[in-house]
């Protein structure tokens, strides 16, 4: 798995050098296809629950698993690329966001309070803490910020599957919305182990962090048209703390 991350990062640096005005979503899919497979790897978001694409591109308001498409991106935007690949019989999952040549003040803040409530999160990855650490760590970070953070989508467990148990909230604040909320009450407890490998993943809000299905029926989008940023690391926990199996080198 650190081997199938190191080149997930690689390939996630190669798109990153792509993004500019004008260029479409699924310019960046073609891509990212090609170098997964390039890379003797597989997509593993192509196919997976009938997802039409190896790249998820989301765009401004566009939370997560957009389908890449004609849209072109424009001066002032910022974009989500979202990747995961099938290497040696594993997979790896890692998302970045990116402004597009000059954005706003607060378009730049979000990308950076989203991005350190990530390394917030995978500070507290060690054995002996529970999963409801990091959930809180990323929130009380991304709250004080004066943001929202998505409760309905979450991190999750990686290895021979894509998803696997248990999955990893970015809040410990729960309500209807809360995606499996009993279920995520008992495994928030679960205590961290040497050989876990997971995926964290906060997604963060200018606005409110209510959500909406988008209209290709795979992504999800702000419920108030805020701007959204998405941020993932793929980590094994080690003897003594964690290793960031998707870090860029």
């Amino acid at each position: 798995m650190a081997e199938g991350g190191k080149i997930l990062a690689g390939i996630i640096d190669k798109l990153a050098g792509m993004v500019k005005s004008g260029i479409k979503a699924k310019e960046l899919d073609m891509a990212a296809e090609g170098l997964v497979l390039n890379s003797l790897s597989q997509c593993s978001f192509k196919g997976h629950e009938g997802y039409p694409a190896c790249l998820c591109v989301s765009i401004n308001e566009e939370i997560v698993h957009a389908v890449p498409g004609e849209r072109a991106l424009k001066e002032g935007d910022i974009i989500s690329l979202d990747l995961g690949i099938f290497y040696k019989g594993f997979h790896s999952d890692m998302a970045i966001t990116l402004p597009v040549g000059k954005i706003s003040s607060e378009a730049k803040k979000l990308i950076d309070v989203t991005k350190k409530s990530l390394e917030m999160g995978i500070e507290k990855i060690k054995p002996g803490n529970c999963f409801g650490d990091i959930s809180r760590a990323i929130q009380k970070y991304a709250e004080g910020q004066g943001f929202g953070v998505v409760r309905e989508l979450c991190g999750h467990g990686i290895g021979k599957e894509l998803h696997e148990d248990p999955q990893i909230l970015n809040s410990v604040s729960t309500s209807k919305e809360t995606v499996d909320k009993v279920k995520y009450l008992g495994e928030a407890k679960i205590k961290l182990k040497e050989g876990m490998v997971f995926c964290i993943e906060p997604m963060i809000t200018a606005g409110d962090w209510r959500i909406r299905k988008s209209d290709d029926g795979f992504g999800y989008k702000t419920r108030d048209n805020s701007l959204s940023a998405h941020f993932e690391h793929t980590i094994a926990v080690t003897k003594s703390g964690h290793q960031i199996l998707t870090e860029s080198k």
